[in-house]
């Protein structure tokens, strides 16, 4: 009698995504997600950090011109210079910016609208004397608005 003599062999395994979006499979227990945080980024910080990344294709020359940013994203040029002028701030002040709290349900602390004056002035003393003033400012409405609820 010839039998055959079957082995079963379980261990964990998990699927991640690879490059190109392809599954890759591997072996163990999947790593936690990790936790997110509540509420979205700031609009302004959003923008910042495109006004960095365009900068950076540019510089690259992946793309000629800002004029071509405005045409790939379908939006016109004095929008993307709206954009690029946040890279006339203090580097401490798009730091600062980069790194705004999340915001939950409220208005954000600042917007880019009201940044424009900031990134028009050509002395960074001043832009940082401006920004701490918008920042006050939009802090006490805050305040005032919270006690309100």
């Amino acid at each position: 009698m010839n039998e055959l003599n079957e082995v079963t062999i379980e261990f964990p395994v998990h699927f991640t995504r690879g490059a190109g979006g392809r599954k890759d499979l591997n072996t163990g227990i999947a790593p936690p997600e990790p936790p997110t945080e509540a509420g979205r980024v700031p609009r302004v910080a959003r923008l910042m950090a495109l006004a960095i990344q365009f900068a950076e294709l540019v510089r690259r020359g992946e793309v000629d011109s800002y004029a071509d940013l405005a045409r790939l994203g379908h939006v016109t040029r004095a929008r993307i210079t709206q954009i690029m002028d946040l890279l006339c701030l203090a580097s401490d002040i798009q730091e600062e910016i980069l790194f705004l709290p999340r915001v939950e349900r409220e208005r954000d602390a600042v917007s880019e609208h009201e940044l424009r004056p900031v990134c028009a002035v050509a002395h960074w003393r001043e832009q940082r004397k401006r920004w701490r003033s918008l920042r006050e400012s939009r802090g006490g409405q805050r305040r005032k608005h919270d006690k309100q609820a």
